[in-house]
């Protein structure tokens, strides 16, 4: 029997279910903790499953339950590769939720829709770009995304895809069930954190992974110094697919060591503190399942200038003050930061983003659209 809205409002036992989650650093973990904190302000009761050690140090093995900022936190063992661990023991902990929330599509978007006949639980899931974040195994994902993941989310009530792309590309395999839930930001983190005055100093912040591409923002430093004007790049992130040793060595090979500061999880303080050196953000990603990064230096106060990929695209095109830039064309990226900074430099600052455009990615906004979400999948 479907619970009365008076109750889904107030006290509803939501479980997320993420692969990864806080201590770790990133997009999709940020984005679950502070969707776990909004909705506690709401008086939901929201706790995370998720693995029980982190992919950037699969060595250390974390606490089976923990308490993170009032979140409940319970983690699981798995097996398997990064990219599809399996972890069976899911399905111990979802005894107490009134509905399911899983967060990427993954194992756990799979084994909970095959396993809904032991749980039956009302499931409904955010997709975070999918697994389209790399052209590698392309064809294979596309096999995969009309079978497997068109069969998962029959099991589904509702799947919020968190752009504009990704809704589009999730109607194709689970007509009718998507609607466009795009991520909250915490504006306040880094609000009007950036230099008072025009600096050439660059700032990339997010998962030093593949399709982030380090190598392009490492190749368009290299053209803008042959300027010989003195910019400065700070690169903020979290192991991935490129290490720090992996990183620090292409920016050795380079020639650009005094150049370009490599920053490995730095907490928010440490990371507002760069910002404050910094008016420009860049991002050289091919692909982005929102732009989390994007929001956050545009709150800070810095002028973006991005690669042309679905999601910055469709952010640009709300906001004006985003440049696109190649940046697998360094000499043709490298041409739009100077052109972006002399018109910040001309401007005396005046240039900057409009930090209070931002506020429909306020957190606030953002949990009361995932009320009504879950509102809408517990009717169903």
């Amino acid at each position: 029997m479907t619970a009365p809205l008076t109750s889904v409002r107030k006290g509803l036992r939501i479980v997320h279910v993420v692969r990864q989650f806080l201590p770790n650093r990133g997009g999709l973990e940020d984005v679950v903790a502070n969707l776990c904190r909004a909705q506690l302000r709401m008086g939901f009761r929201p706790s995370v499953v998720t693995l029980d050690r982190l992919f950037s140090d699969p060595g250390r093995l974390l606490e089976r339950e923990e308490l993170i900022d009032g979140i409940p936190v319970r983690r699981i063992p798995y097996r398997g590769t990064s990219r599809y661990p399996l972890a069976p023991s899911v399905f111990a902990h979802l005894s107490d939720a009134d509905i399911v929330h899983v967060h990427a599509i993954d194992f756990f978007f799979d084994a909970l829709a095959l396993g809904w006949v032991l749980h039956r639980k009302p499931l409904v899931a955010t997709t975070h770009g999918g697994f389209f974040h790399t052209r590698d195994f392309s064809g294979l994902k596309a096999i995969w995304m009309r079978g497997p993941t068109r069969l998962s989310s029959l099991a589904y009530r509702g799947i919020a895809g968190c752009s504009a792309n990704d809704a589009r590309m999730f109607e194709a395999v689970a007509p009718g069930k998507v609607r466009v839930i795009e991520n909250g930001v915490d504006l306040g983190k880094f609000r009007g954190a950036s230099s008072p005055e025009p600096v050439r100093r660059l700032v990339s912040i997010g998962r030093f992974s593949k399709n982030k591409r380090p190598e392009n923002l490492i190749a368009t430093m290299s053209e803008l110094l042959r300027s010989g004007a003195d910019w400065h790049l700070d690169m903020i992130g979290v192991e991935s697919d490129w290490s720090e040793a992996a990183l620090r060595d292409a920016v050795a090979r380079a020639g650009l060591a005094r150049q370009i500061d490599i920053h490995i999880g730095l907490d928010d303080a440490g990371a507002r503190d760069v910002l404050g050196r910094a008016s420009l953000f860049v991002s050289a990603s091919d692909f982005e399942g929102f732009g989390l990064s994007l929001i956050e230096a545009m709150s800070a106060g810095l002028i973006p200038i991005v690669q042309p990929n679905a999601a910055f695209t469709a952010l640009a095109g709300a906001y004006p003050v985003i440049r696109l830039a190649d940046f697998a064309a360094p000499s043709e990226a490298a041409s739009v930061v100077t052109e972006a900074f002399s018109s910040l430099e001309a401007s005396r600052g005046a240039l900057k983003p409009d930090i209070e455009a931002l506020a429909p990615y306020s957190w606030q906004q953002v949990a009361l659209n995932y009320r009504a979400f879950y509102e809408d999948a517990l009717r169903g």
